[in-house]
């Protein structure tokens, strides 16, 4: 393959700060100011390429990605770190007749309908495939500037138990995660709060994921503090993260084709728009997607906005609580590197658009030619609700005997509405369903299975602080422990 030797260089959404490296956006999280970092262009895959690609094992294909990415960290480096992360033994935790060997095993339930799996990490979510990598990328950067590093981050369910078991006992890093008080499942606020690891901080907000989100991205812009404490963050607001996410839309394409001349239709629950922009990055770079699917909840911000054209977030008191929370979300972060490519990179453009929504709650782009070039970036949309989430779980359960959790439920509806005819559809699991088994006995009247890791899980000691959502509070926690 034709790598490129140069390094790639990340840019800013907001364009007014300096063009670094990967691993010096590695730890840093947002750009200063106030953007995402995105490559300066995407690297693409040629059908060459492609072909090369498709038999590769998971560990290959993560090499062959992210080495388009994180061109500054020696081959040698990169394959090792890799390899640590992508191994049965780490994404053995979810059902005995996975093949784990594939890391995350296609299942097929009908003739052009399939199930990713996404869930056999250590933590039964989607968030393990790319925050193991994190874990090990961290630790690998660290010990190269023998620095300590203290990840500020915010969680709606999954990101945080992801991120605590990949940092837990690493070495030089701390982690102070927010998360709604009791707005998570109970299976969810175990997971996290029963880890007893001294570099492992709980926060329990009163407000919503918005408002923890917000309170990151508050200190996150706080660049005195930020540098002071060596604040760095593990929400998908971190490049790496992506990056890591894009792997396995190549893994799942090739294992619902035959040929690279096929496409398919991606069906993705969404909430904060980083699974999903992974899939658009995916198609930017080559791969043959047909369809992006988005599958909001009752949360339904991003499905307005491909539906209208209009993006208009909501505040915490019209943010619904529901049965799948970890989409509990109305201003999502990822949606601005979305953006970003829809306005042609115009930073200036962008900036325009984001003041807008600032000063009247609402952008609108119907009118403009961004609406008329929305179509040829692939996305549909639709929403699901709870009513919907009982109905799929029972179908699918009826009639394939699979049992998905709530967030999957809502994809697959939203999924199955949306596809074109003929596209094969591959719908993106997002946990297993053990995680939400309240919502599992009201649609089937059973316990789902749980790994015998998890079983009595709510039963163990739970270490969490409560905190009002006050920014200078967070920072005062922080301080006195670090």
């Amino acid at each position: 393959m034709n790598v490129n030797e140069s390094r790639m260089k990340y840019i800013s959404t907001r364009g007014n700060s300096p063009a670094k490296t990967f691993t010096e956006i590695l730890l840093g999280g947002l750009a200063p100011d106030g953007g995402l970092y995105l490559p300066e262009s995407y690297p693409q895959f040629s059908a060459t390429d492609l072909a090369a690609m498709r038999a590769m094992s998971y560990p290959e294909l993560a090499f062959t990605v992210l080495s388009r990415f994180a061109t500054d960290i020696p081959a040698s480096d990169l394959r090792a770190i890799v390899n640590k992360t992508y191994t049965a033994a780490v994404y053995g935790n979810g059902r005995g007749d996975s093949d784990f060997s594939q890391i995350t095993p296609l299942r097929t339930l009908d003739s052009g309908l399939h199930i990713l799996e996404l869930s056999n990490g250590p933590t039964l979510a989607f968030k393990d495939m790319a925050m193991q990598l994190l874990g090990n990328l961290f630790e690998y950067a660290l010990s190269k500037a023998n620095a300590e590093l203290n990840i500020l981050g915010a969680t709606s369910g999954d990101t945080g138990s992801a991120a605590e078991y990949a940092m837990r006992g690493k070495r030089g890093i701390r982690v102070f995660m927010l998360s709604p008080n009791g707005k998570m499942s109970s299976f969810q606020r175990a997971q996290m709060y029963s880890l007893q690891d001294p570099n492992i901080f709980n926060i329990a907000i009163d407000g919503m994921f918005d408002d923890a989100q917000d309170m990151v991205k508050a200190v996150s812009n706080d660049h005195a503090f930020k540098e002071k404490y060596r604040i760095g963050t593990v929400n998908s607001i971190n490049w790496a993260r992506v990056s890591a996410q894009i792997v396995y839309y190549f893994k799942g394409y090739f294992a619902a084709t035959q040929s690279n001349d096929e496409q398919v239709a991606f069906s993705v629950p969404s909430g904060n728009f980083g699974n999903i922009c992974a899939g658009h990055i995916a198609r930017m770079m080559g791969l043959p997607i047909g369809q992006l699917i988005l599958a909001t909840n009752e949360n339904d911000v991003l499905d307005e906005f491909f539906r209208t054209g209009v993006y208009r977030p909501r505040d915490t008191q019209h943010t619904y609580e529901t049965s799948s929370p970890s989409m509990d979300i109305s201003k999502a972060s990822n949606f601005e590197r979305f953006m970003f490519d829809l306005v042609g990179r115009d930073a200036k453009k962008l900036c325009e658009l984001w003041r807008k929504m600032e000063t009247d709650g609402a952008f609108d782009i119907k009118g403009t030619p961004y609406r008329e070039a929305l179509p040829s970036f692939g996305f549909v949309s639709g929403k699901s609700v709870h009513a919907d989430r009982l109905k799929t779980i029972r179908a699918l359960w009826k009639e394939y005997g699979v049992m998905v959790d709530t967030h999957t439920a809502d994809g697959i509806k939203v999924g199955l509405e949306q596809r074109r005819p003929g596209l094969p559809l591959i719908c993106l699991e997002t946990a297993l369903p053990a995680k939400f088994e309240e919502t599992i006995r009201e649609a089937l009247g059973c316990e789902p299975e749980r790994p015998a890791a998890f079983v009595g899980i709510e039963k163990l000691p739970q270490r969490v602080q409560v905190m009002a959502t006050d920014v200078e509070k967070l920072k005062a926690y922080i301080a006195a422990n670090v």
